[in-house]
C-alpha cells in the first residue's frame, strides 16, 4: 500500500494549484460578494483540462481515474470551494454524457463541455423528491418519434445560465426502475428558470428552479436506456459525494494554512498566537481531521477507480466524514481568528459558508449514514 503520489500527480495538484493561485484566488471574494458566475475562469480551467477530467477521451476528456481528479479539485477548492464545486458538477454531467450518450449527443455537446466552452448542469432533485430521488415525478413521454418531457426540478446548480441539462425523468412506472436519462439543450422551447435563489454560501454559482412545459427533444437524446436513469444517477452520485468531499477537504487545507499564519502574525498579552499551548492543541486537532479526511476521500476514489464492489459505501463514508470535518475545520479556523475571522476581508466566512452546503446536497449526511449502516447489517459486509 503506497500512500506517495507520483510525480504526475503531483504535477497535475501543482498545475491546479498555480491555475487557483493566478484565477480564482484575485476574484473570489468579489465572486461571493457580488454574486458572480465566473465563466471565463471556468472556460480558463478547461483549456487545461480541468471541465473534463474522468470523461472519456472520445470527447476530448483525459479519462483520469477519480483518485487523479480529487488531487485537481482539492487544490482549487483551498481558494475557492463554491466555484471549484460547479466544476465538479460539471465534471459529472459531462462524464455522464460522454459515457452514455448517443454519437449524435456526444459529437453535438461532448468537446464543447470538456473545453469548458459550455457548460452543463445536472437535474435530478425536485421540490418533493429531494433525499428520495426515485419518487421523482417529471415525466418524458415517447411520442412521434421524441420525447416530451413535463415537470420541474429544484436546486440546480448552474441554471439559467449553462447550455445542456443532464436530466432525471419519469418515462414508466414508479419507482427507481421507471426512470431515464436525457441530454436537454438548456433553451429548448418549453425550457423555463425561476429566480436566482438568494443562499447562505455557493454565490459564484447561480442556483434555479427549472420547469419543463412540454419540451421536445429527440430519441438520440436519451442517455443509455429507457429505465436505466437512475442507475446512471447513483453511478454520478458515488462519484460526486467524493468530488463535494474532496472541496470539503480543500477548503479546510486553505482554513487550516490561513490560521496557522494568523497565529504566528497575530501577538496578544506580548506573544504570539501559536505560543499558547491551548491554540496549539487546536491546530493539532485541525490537522488531524484534515489528514484523516483526505486520506478516507481518496481511499473512496481509490475504491471507485477498482470498481470495488463495495465502493458506493466507501464513497458514503469518505462523503459523511470529510464533509462534516470539513466544515469543523473552516469553523475553528474562523474561531482561533477571533473577530477577524467575522470579517469579510477575511477569506474565513466565505469558507465556512460555503462548506456548510456539503453536509446537505449530494445526498445528506443523514442519507449517507443509512447506506453505510445498510451495509453494515447485510451480514456478509467486509467494510473496514
Amino acid at each position: 500500500m503506497n500512500f506517495e503520489l507520483s510525480e504526475e500527480q503531483l504535477a497535475f495538484a501543482q498545475t491546479a494549484h498555480d491555475f487557483a493561485a493566478a484565477e480564482f484566488a484575485p476574484h473570489a471574494a468579489r465572486w461571493d460578494a457580488e454574486s458572480i458566475f465566473p465563466k471565463d475562469a471556468i472556460a480558463k480551467a478547461g483549456e487545461l483540462g480541468f471541465c473534463g477530467l474522468y470523461a472519456p477521451e472520445h470527447i476530448g476528456g483525459l479519462a483520469l481515474p477519480r483518485l487523479d481528479a480529487t488531487l485537481v479539485f482539492e487544490e482549487m477548492a483551498a481558494i475557492d470551494p463554491s466555484t471549484t464545486a460547479f466544476i465538479t458538477i460539471h465534471n459529472m454531467a459531462t462524464w455522464m454524457l460522454g459515457t452514455w450518450g448517443t454519437d449524435a449527443i456526444c459529437k453535438t455537446w461532448g468537446e464543447d463541455l470538456t473545453s469548458g466552452r459550455k457548460l452543463a448542469s445536472y437535474c435530478l432533485t425536485e421540490p418533493g423528491a429531494g433525499s428520495d430521488a426515485g419518487s421523482l415525478k417529471t415525466r418524458a413521454e415517447l411520442q412521434g418519434g421524441g420525447y416530451v418531457i413535463n415537470g420541474g426540478k429544484a436546486f440546480i446548480s448552474g441554471a439559467g445560465a449553462t447550455d445542456v441539462l443532464v436530466l432525471m425523468a419519469r418515462t414508466g412506472g414508479g419507482g427507481a426502475g421507471g426512470i431515464s436519462a436525457f441530454a436537454v439543450p438548456a433553451d429548448a422551447p418549453g425550457v423555463s428558470y425561476g429566480k436566482k435563489e438568494h443562499k447562505m454560501g455557493w454565490n459564484s454559482q447561480p442556483t434555479r428552479t427549472i420547469a419543463f412545459d412540454n419540451v421536445r427533444v429527440p430519441v438520440d437524446h436519451l442517455l443509455g436506456a429507457e429505465g436505466e436513469g437512475f442507475r446512471i444517477a447513483m453511478k454520478g452520485l458515488d462519484g460526486g459525494r467524493i468530488n463535494i468531499a474532496t472541496c470539503s477537504v480543500g477548503a479546510a487545507q486553505g482554513a487550516l494554512n490561513a490560521a496557522r499564519n494568523y497565529l504566528h502574525d497575530r501577538h496578544q498579552f506580548g506573544k504570539p498566537l501559536a505560543s499558547f499551548q491551548a491554540l496549539q492543541f487546536k491546530l493539532a486537532d485541525m490537522a488531524t481531521e484534515l489528514v484523516a479526511a483526505r486520506q478516507m476521500v481518496r481511499m473512496a476514489a481509490s475504491k471507485l477507480d477498482a470498481a470495488h464492489p463495495d465502493a458506493s459505501t466507501y464513497c458514503a463514508m469518505a462523503k459523511r466524514f470529510a464533509t462534516d470535518a470539513g466544515f469543523n475545520v473552516c469553523n475553528d479556523a474562523l474561531q482561533l481568528h477571533g473577530g477577524y475571522g467575522y470579517l469579510a476581508e477575511f477569506p474565513l466566512e466565505r469558507l465556512v459558508r460555503d462548506t456548510r452546503v456539503h453536509q446537505i446536497l449530494e445526498g445528506t449526511n443523514e442519507i449517507m449514514r443509512v447506506i453505510v449502516a445498510r451495509k453494515l447489517l447485510e451480514g456478509d459486509s467486509d467494510i473496514r
